[in-house]
């Protein structure tokens, strides 16, 4: 049976049957955490995740819902104490990038980002924040990205929408350190995921050419990033803003 700090512990992870979230996931999982791993869509992505973590003995259940929605994040949220009991940490990873000029964002495209990229931040931090006073323990890392901390004219919506989460999570962390929550925000640069394969070849290749390690990331790097703030290993940091981006954003 796996021991130490995530032994026994309710991880519940938003996004977490695909690219850097399944990889949390699966490494948390075999850390000994029960891990509740949602989804908007893509069931057989999820039904391979959580294959793969029962194969490996860790224990896991995945969870459809549209975080965007306050009703089915709530939803998400009971379906794990149900199937767990209380929410000791949550990563919200979930989210949506849209790449079109600056000029051809429409109310449309602008509205469904920050539903899913800050609003879905705000309802899933909300659904746990209250029980986690309560027990006067609670972990929250949220997934933002270096395009909140640099101009992005082809992500307008999606820049926007990630710095908002930065902003979010300060203001949260500072409101609840005094109950023993913790509460920061990863941010990593282009990582090997779907979403990355939203760019084009050229621009794909002019960021790596940007990125002074010469590579984009992998998801697992990033999940070691998020693990480490779930830990105790990062027990004195509240309200920071984590790049990991091959050192192409040097935040001072």
């Amino acid at each position: 049976m796996a021991s130490g700090e995530f032994a026994g512990k309710t991880v519940l992870i938003t996004g977490g049957t695909r690219g850097i979230g399944k990889a949390l996931s699966v490494r948390l999982a075999g850390e000994g955490a029960k891990v509740a791993a949602s989804y908007f869509s893509r069931h057989a992505d999820a039904s391979e995740t959580l294959a793969q973590i029962e194969q490996a003995g860790g224990q896991a259940i995945i969870i459809d819902g549209d975080v965007s929605k306050p009703d089915e994040a709530q939803e998400i949220v009971k379906r794990t104490r149900a199937a767990f009991g209380p929410i000791d940490m949550l990563v919200h990873s979930a989210g949506i990038s849209i790449v079109e000029p600056a000029s051809d964002v429409t109310w449309e495209t602008w509205k469904r980002t920050l539903d899913v990229n800050l609003d879905g931040t705000f309802n899933m931090v909300y659904a746990v924040k209250d029980e986690m006073i309560a027990r006067r323990f609670g972990r929250i890392v949220t997934v933002s990205s270096i395009a909140a901390l640099r101009e992005r004219e082809n992500q307008v919506h999606y820049s926007a929408s990630k710095a908002a989460v930065i902003a979010l999570t300060r203001s949260c962390a500072q409101a609840w350190a005094r109950h023993n929550l913790r509460v920061n925000c990863l941010c990593p640069g282009l990582t090997e995921t779907e979403m990355a394969h939203s760019l084009s070849p050229e621009m794909h290749k002019r960021i790596v050419a940007e990125t002074p390690m010469g590579r984009i990331g992998r998801p697992e790097e990033l999940a070691a990033v998020a693990r480490f703030l779930l830990s105790e290993e990062s027990s004195f940091m509240t309200g920071q803003t984590v790049v990991a981006s091959g050192g192409r954003v040097m935040l001072p």
